[in-house]
């Protein structure tokens, strides 16, 4: 046992020829939304295209693991699949994985994939190897939002006010540039803490919000589309490379279509989350015109000198120039 969690049976009696190989896929958000959707599609292409040789376990909604968790039950062979944020992989890949936090890096979805389908998202993925990690994919998710039980029209109105973020130091300096309390909580555990009021309000993408029902626990939600949220698809280093060649390459076929999939739902689940968001009448949905936006980006802009401080400037420039040509 390693906290808690049994370790894996790597002994070559681990498995007759008959026993399917099972790979436990866990993530914290909802079946029902792209991370979710697209995990349950990679399930469905890696058990026919290996003809049943695998079976894939998914675990959504933090059922195994919470996000503090996962990515040390992987690392242990707890668990051999996840997908998760890019934010958490600066505690085992480097910092420069906070990079992607930064307020307003991208103008779209093609600008985020431009970066990350190059040599900027191999080195990062490189980057994860030491630390017993395969990253496979990048999927999409959206732009992120603001929920509080206040309008957020503006950053003054964040004064004072407590938001949950993910565990980033670009998140935590983005909040105190906006002069609000930050506070770090598992995706299980902000539904409650917003009803509690330990917790004021949050950011996430539309999509994470719906399917969290964090719309009943919250009264305005702006559309700020401040940053960017996506994920990597990981494996446990040791298990994938102890698996038979050709399971392996049908599991990358199988990946490269669920991650075709995954990035071509992204932003319409999003739209239509939000959609969903505005016809429940429990919250009041908030559009910054242009002027507001402005004011947006020039509270945040000091977050990027900041950030100098533990990102690689080169990294930046890298993502920024890959990017500007995204069409």
């Amino acid at each position: 046992m390693a906290n808690g969690w049994p370790l894996p049976d790597t002994t070559a009696q681990a498995q007759t020829a008959k026993d399917p190989i099972i790979i436990q896929f866990s993530h914290v958000v909802g079946a029902d939304t792209a991370k979710g959707k697209a995990a349950l599609k990679f399930k469905e292409l890696a058990e026919a295209r290996t003809a049943g040789r695998v079976r894939v376990e998914v675990y959504p909604d933090s059922t195994l693991y919470k996000d503090r968790e996962e990515l040390q039950a992987l690392q242990i062979g707890a668990v051999q699949m996840l997908a998760t944020s890019l934010s958490k992989l600066a505690t085992v890949g480097g910092s420069d994985f906070e990079v992607f936090d930064l307020p307003f890096l991208f103008k779209d979805h093609a600008a985020f994939r431009a970066a990350v389908d190059g040599p900027v998202g191999a080195t990062l993925l490189r980057r994860l190897e030491p630390s017993g990690l395969q990253g496979l994919a990048f999927w999409d998710n959206g732009f992120k939002v603001f929920t509080a039980n206040r309008p957020l029209l503006s950053p003054a109105d964040f004064r004072g006010i407590k938001i949950r973020i993910q565990s980033s130091r670009i998140l935590v300096s983005q909040m105190k540039a906006l002069g609000a309390d930050v506070s770090i909580h598992p995706m299980a555990n902000v539904y409650e803490a917003l009803r509690s009021g330990q917790l004021d309000g949050q950011e996430n993408v539309p999509t994470n919000i719906y399917s969290q029902h964090l719309h009943d626990v919250q009264s305005h939600l702006s559309v700020t589309r401040h940053g960017y949220l996506a994920y990597v698809v990981l494996v446990n280093r040791q298990f994938w490379n102890q698996l038979p060649y050709d399971i392996r390459e049908a599991l990358r076929l199988a990946l490269h279509e669920a991650t075709q999939y995954a990035n071509s739902i992204a932003e319409a689940e999003n739209q239509r989350a939000l959609e969903l968001l505005k016809a429940s009448g429990k919250l009041t949905v908030h559009e910054p015109t242009a002027q507001m936006l402005a004011l947006w980006r020039e509270t945040l802009a000091p977050v990027y000198r900041q950030a100098s401080a533990w990102i690689d400037p080169a990294m930046l420039a890298a993502i920024r120039a890959s990017s500007a040509g995204a069409r």
